[in-house]
């Protein structure tokens, strides 16, 4: 982590045009003085985040170091997370300079080309669950698994970007609030409980959902119709959208989108799920 803020960034980067913007800042192409390298840099002002809400602030605080414990290289890294390489703060925003994915996101690639085949969708779930599986190892919940922060390099590999809600669970101590995006939160974050890692598994059997059907398993017109819905859990395939669906793959989603913590999958288990280790299987092949 650097002091000086912007001055400081700017002394060890070019900064190039915005190429994204989030609910509270933006992300600018930038390029290292002493390499020419491509980077991004993801940039949050602190005022608004003041006036907003003292979580939103605590968490853009805790962003880099809590981004770092998930990417740094060494033993578990997973190559689908968005790596961290410098972090610089100020009094007046946090800039992070991260890797460039220029192959746009999952929310992008679903909305041009509808519902992808299986053996799709099991290699993109895979490099998910990897980057899942590496983040708890370490000890980070991400919090915020949905298909808009899931990226694409310019070599088409996925990685889970955008820690701006993770948080550290890694010393047993358990995780609340209500953190996360509408439709893909799961159940236990809106009960009001406390919570673990397996949240994520929750919110990337909906990214799996999604990526197979083209819409969402829990859904309403207002975010408390959502947030009713996800705590019913009533999982359903309509046959509409899941009639060339395997078996296989719905057997996976239940057991992602498991209302029953215990008995949901861990990361890890998704990785060893037949349908994930065939990549689609017998559906991939037909």
């Amino acid at each position: 982590m650097s002091s000086g803020g912007e001055l400081a960034l700017r002394q060890e980067y070019v900064i190039g045009d915005e190429i994204g913007r989030g609910r509270f800042g933006a992300v600018r192409r930038c390029y290292a003085v002493d390499t020419g390298e491509a980077f991004a840099v993801k940039s949050t002002p602190k005022a608004p985040l003041r006036e907003a809400d003292a979580l939103d602030l605590a968490l853009a605080e805790q962003e880099p170091k809590v981004h770092l414990f998930a990417s740094a290289p060494g033993p578990g890294a997973s190559p689908h997370v968005v790596a961290l390489h410098a972090a610089f703060e100020d009094d007046s925003a946090v800039h992070l300079v991260i890797d460039l994915c220029a192959g746009g996101d999952l929310f992008s690639l679903v909305s041009a080309r509808g519902r992808l085949l299986e053996h799709e969708a099991a290699d993109l779930m895979a490099q998910l669950a990897s980057a899942l599986s590496s983040c708890h190892r370490r000890g980070v919940a991400h919090r915020d698994v949905k298909p808009d922060n899931l990226l694409f390099d310019g070599s088409g590999v996925l990685k889970l970007g955008d820690f701006g809600s993770a948080e550290w669970f890694g010393d047993g101590r358990p995780m609340t609030g209500l953190v996360g995006t509408p439709y893909y939160v799961a159940p236990e974050v809106v009960a009001g409980r406390e919570y673990g890692e397996k949240v994520d598994v929750w919110s990337a059997g909906v990214v799996l959902y999604m990526m197979l059907s083209g819409t969402v398993p829990f859904y309403g017109a207002t975010a408390a119709e959502i947030f009713e819905s996800v705590l019913r859990g009533n999982l359903r395939f309509p046959p509409r959208a899941f009639a060339s669906v395997s078996p296989e793959a719905k057997d996976l989603m239940r057991r992602m989108l498991c209302k029953d913590v215990s008995r949901r999958f861990s990361a890890d288990q998704v990785l060893r799920h037949p349908w994930i280790v065939n990549r689609g299987g017998a559906a991939a092949m037909g």
